[in-house]
């Protein structure tokens, strides 16, 4: 089955009561049983059924039967955030005095993120670039997982996700990795050895900008050292499901950070044309870059898909051939940034990445506006750079826009 067929098919079926080809909206706090020994046996998984939404819901399961089957794993959790899937992903495996490893590109948010967790006493080593020696550099025994995005955001940075899973499993530590960026049509990490892999559905999954998500997938292939992850010992009966099933029971019923049944829905129907979108996305993106290369008020143009890219090589291997929907390009000075995006008619300036219609922002005063310069630099968010997640405007409407845009730069 192929990528737009298992979209509408795998996982999913018309609902058998009524026929409905997605998914209704089950907006119900919590659901009746006919006995107590009925929601007795829900409650403890003894028996198939939803008790209360925090912890299952039909219409969020349904979503998540789907995300997995995308990404081939076993099963995924959807949170209320991309953030809070983050959040759980990383928490579901670490403790105090812990360490995570992670590539310097990764998101400003889930850099703050990072720096929240050092309140918990766990700790976040960067690797300086993306070899896999810096990775290994900075792995002591206290390390529990490495952490990567597929594509950095906005640094556009490209690890090679299969060397990093043979590193964390000769360490015997967990590959855990952001597939927002990329998306399951471009890469399945798992397919690569990763163990978990998250997503931020609000962006490329959801596509329209309407609601906020996330998702945690796991892979099922995890072989537990109770040693070194002691926690996962009373799990051990689910067998390769112990990381779902102790985030389930755990942190995720415990913080309460859940999706709402309506965003599942609405996220349902966007994922539908996810395979479309992609596509035509990414081949806009990398027709703008190579227009944007031309234009003499832009410094630099930085796009994984341009053939001088530092990461073209192993961007072009690993995502069969395409590189995102998303560049940045840098006009010199901060005040020119500004003129080129208060300047622009179609690319909306917003924080958000995915939607059906371009976006732009200044990385360095928004997302890292509380960085230091050391991170921003290490982001790549510098001064006078924009980010652009290009969306499914006509190429020839965007290249025209920016060309305006950018012409009124003296």
């Amino acid at each position: 089955m192929k990528f737009n067929t298992s979209l509408l098919h795998s996982a999913h079926a018309p609902e058998e009561k009524n026929g409905a080809t997605l998914t209704p909206i089950y907006q119900s706090s919590a659901f009746a049983h006919q006995t107590a020994e009925d929601l007795e046996a829900v409650f403890n998984g003894k028996k198939p059924g939803f008790v209360y939404t925090r912890l299952n819901n039909p219409s969020i399961d349904s979503f998540e039967q789907r995300v997995a089957a995308l990404e081939s794993g076993i099963g995924a959790i959807a949170c209320a955030s991309g953030m809070a899937a983050v959040t759980l992903a990383i928490l579901n495996l670490v403790k105090s005095g812990d360490e995570v490893v992670a590539s310097s590109g990764i998101f400003g948010g889930t850099t703050s993120l990072f720096h929240c967790l050092e309140e918990f006493n766990i700790t976040t080593q960067y690797a300086a670039d993306n070899r896999i020696e810096s990775f290994a550099a900075c792995i002591s025994p206290r390390t529990k997982v490495i952490f990567i995005e597929t594509i950095g955001n906005p640094k556009l940075d490209v690890p090679d996700i299969a060397a990093l899973a043979e590193l964390a499993h000769q360490h015997e530590i967990l590959l855990v990795v952001d597939n927002t960026v990329t998306t399951p049509f471009l890469v399945k990490p798992i397919k690569l050895g990763a163990d978990v892999v998250i997503h931020s559905t609000s962006k490329y999954i959801n596509g329209s900008g309407n609601s906020i998500g996330g998702i945690i997938i796991d892979s099922g292939k995890r072989k537990w050292n109770y040693d070194k992850f002691p926690a996962f010992k009373e799990y051990e009966k689910f067998g390769r499901f112990a990381y779902l099933a102790k985030l389930r029971k755990g942190i995720f019923k415990d913080f309460g950070a859940c999706m709402s049944p309506f965003n599942a829905y609405l996220t349902s129907i966007g994922m539908e044309t996810l395979g479309l979108r992609m596509e035509r996305a990414c081949e806009t993106a990398y027709k703008l870059a190579v227009s944007l290369r031309s234009c003499a008020k832009v410094k630099t143009v930085n796009y994984p898909g341009l053939e001088d890219s530092p990461y073209y090589q192993v961007a072009k291997a690993q995502f069969n051939g395409k590189f995102g929907a998303m560049l940045t390009i840098r006009v010199g000075t901060k005040d020119n940034a500004f003129a080129v995006i208060n300047s622009l008619t179609y690319a909306a300036n917003l924080a958000n990445i995915g939607d059906t219609r371009t976006l732009v922002i200044h990385p360095a005063s928004t997302i890292y506006a509380t960085s230091q310069e050391a991170e921003k630099i290490n982001a790549g968010a510098y001064d006078d750079l924009i980010r652009i997640s290009v969306g499914l405007e006509d190429f020839e409407d965007l290249e025209a826009d920016f060309q305006q845009a950018l012409g009124k730069l003296e």
